[in-house]
């Protein structure tokens, strides 16, 4: 198991062989597992086996930290929003997971339904309890990206024509005023 932790990412076939040797062994190892899910989401792109692989080592052991956000990632990645979101309100229950991320990640699956003011909200929640001070400028980053994101308030537009209006009765006021002097 060993091997196949420093062998990845670098020695992609020594990785693999090394794995499946481990899982031949130990069908039920958790980190093997966990390996064999970012394997598959990172390398090869099949979402579908990522996530068996994730389940599994999740079944296997239910706090092992380091699973919880590599498969929340792949379930956004995959579009399963709904899985994702259950993913989330459990990893938030599990004693020693980092919160901060996985209200990050709570805050991509509003961005990517499209609930921007739901998204800035988990973001900054987020960064409330981030003890990272790099960590802290990549979530300000996100926040800022998804607020480009973000449709222009229509209150400008409406503030406008009200300037526009008053000035309208402003002037009508004064005509009026002239008239009758």
């Amino acid at each position: 198991m060993l091997k196949a932790i420093d062998a990845y990412p670098y020695e992609l076939e020594e990785t693999v062989e090394n794995l499946n040797y481990a899982l031949s062994y130990e069908s039920n190892n958790a980190y093997a597992l966990y390996l064999m899910g970012r394997l598959q989401a990172e390398q090869f792109g099949d979402y579908e086996k990522a996530k068996h692989y994730y389940a599994e080592a999740l079944a296997s052991k239910l706090d092992f930290h380091k699973v919880y956000a590599h498969y929340i990632l792949v379930l956004i990645w995959n579009e399963d929003y709904d899985e994702a979101q259950k993913l989330i309100d459990f990893a938030l229950t599990v004693k020693g997971v980092y919160k901060s991320e996985i209200h990050l990640f709570q805050g991509y699956v509003y961005e990517c339904l499209q609930k921007y003011k739901k998204a800035l909200k988990a973001l900054k929640l987020a960064k409330r309890i981030a003890y990272n001070n790099s960590y802290v400028s990549f979530i300000d980053s996100e926040m800022k990206r998804i607020k480009n994101k973000m449709k222009p308030k229509k209150t400008k537009k409406t503030k406008s024509k009200k300037k526009k209006k008053n000035k309208i009765k402003n002037n009508l006021t004064t005509q009026k005023d002239c008239a009758l002097a």
